[in-house]
């Protein structure tokens, strides 16, 4: 009887210390509740608006995050930023030329992305011979340079309904076409009524686009 009661008490203390053990690990993120998704970036949860655009775009190879373990989904998306992740989605071309820019030195990480899009007319300098690749991209340049990559593909330019925004005359004259196009796309969405073409792009909202432009429109 004391021999049959000792093992239950060895079991209770086994079981609970299991318990304490699971619920320790668990709150150190070293494991996940059930059904919820891993993600390889600390910073990006998994009920995350962008968490499915994030990990895509990671897993093809278009985007990498900050460091080994982040990504970084609010910080603000650059110029070579942009430039890079569509080259990467072009098929990471060689241009025949160096676009001569002054502050992209042939060894950047960026170098051959800038040199490509420049040739292929998507993204130029600022007229005096820079490209200012550390510059922020606001959502209607990055749009603009979407579309510009899209037309690079051969696809015709889309109308969207900029009408739609309340905050559509915020658009500069010359990225109408490129938010037109992008809303038409389904890859520029608005919230609340509002485009906001002038605020700057973050990481998770360049994600989320190349999410959309790598997916097939349905129809």
């Amino acid at each position: 009887m004391y021999a049959v009661r000792e093992r239950w008490e060895v079991d209770k203390l086994k079981r609970r210390w299991m318990t304490l053990a699971c619920a320790a690990a668990l709150a150190a993120g070293l494991i996940l509740p059930a059904g919820a998704a891993g993600s390889r970036f600390a910073d990006v949860p998994a009920g995350a608006w962008y968490a499915e655009a994030v990990e895509a775009a990671a897993e093809k190879g278009y985007m990498t995050g900050v460091d080994g373990t982040h990504f970084a989904p609010e910080g603000t998306v650059t110029r070579a930023t942009v430039v890079t992740v569509l080259w990467r989605m072009a098929g990471s071309p060689a241009a025949s030329a160096s676009a001569g820019f002054s502050d992209a030195a042939a060894g950047a990480w960026y170098a051959g992305a800038v040199d490509w899009a420049a040739q292929a007319g998507i993204a130029g300098g600022d007229g005096q011979g820079r490209f200012r690749p550390d510059d922020n991209v606001t959502r209607q340049e990055l749009a603009v340079l979407v579309a510009r990559y899209d037309e690079s593909q051969g696809t015709p330019m889309a109308e969207g309904a900029l009408n739609l925004f309340s905050d559509a005359a915020q658009i500069s004259d010359w990225a109408t076409d490129g938010v037109a196009h992008a809303v038409g796309m389904g890859w520029l969405e608005g919230a609340g009524g509002k485009i906001d073409p002038q605020g700057t792009a973050s990481r998770a909202q360049l994600a989320a686009i190349l999410e959309r432009m790598s997916t097939p429109a349905m129809g």
